[in-house]
């Protein structure tokens, strides 16, 4: 279990920080970089689910994922043992990944096709996810590069990956199921 005693420590006065492992960091290394956008993420989706209030499935799905935004965050800050054994640190897995795809599958199930890609707006729970998306999308991006440096947990990836899909299935669903969508009109304004 967790426990905060203390929220001033002073440790990170000297632009350094403390990994899972207890290895210090500079605070601009990619990985604390990859670790703030994804709580950047769980943050927007907080900022979301003050207005999901009515729509009680899809917060009761948001509020889920702010925990498995934290796992993630676990996962990142645990940098990979070259012979870890499974469940020696706390990572995304599979499971996380198959109920993620379950749920972009049955919200998108009742909404009509796109045909043309769609502006961030909308209600404004609509608008509110398609912050979230595209914050999530940049966690995404800074894990990436992340990635490049160093082994990660692949799932982690595909977790922010299928997150924005979600998020963007919720964006419409929020839209009065795709009602109240705001599409692209390519060249209108030329």
């Amino acid at each position: 279990m967790v426990r905060i005693d203390r929220i001033t420590t002073r440790g990170g006065d000297r632009g350094q920080t403390s990994l899972a492992d207890g290895s210090r960091v500079s605070k601009a290394d990619l990985r604390i970089e990859a670790i703030g956008a994804v709580d950047e993420a769980n943050a927007a989706i907080g900022l979301l689910r003050r207005a999901t209030g009515d729509e009680p499935a899809i917060d009761a799905v948001l509020g889920r994922i702010q925990h498995d935004l934290f796992d993630l965050g676990a996962d990142i800050a645990t940098p990979r043992k070259e012979n870890e054994a499974e469940g020696q640190a706390l990572r995304i897995v599979p499971d996380q990944l198959a109920r993620l795809e379950a749920e972009i599958a049955s919200f998108n199930a009742a909404l009509p096709p796109l045909r043309s890609f769609v502006l961030p707006g909308g209600t404004e729970a609509a608008a509110r996810a398609h912050l979230a998306r595209t914050v999530t999308r940049r966690a995404e991006r800074a894990l990436a590069r992340l990635g490049l440096a160093e082994a990660l947990n692949p799932d982690a990836l595909k977790f922010l990956n299928r997150l924005s899909d979600l998020l963007f299935v919720l964006c419409r669903v929020l839209n009065a199921a795709g009602a109240e969508d705001v599409l692209w009109a390519p060249g209108a304004n030329r």
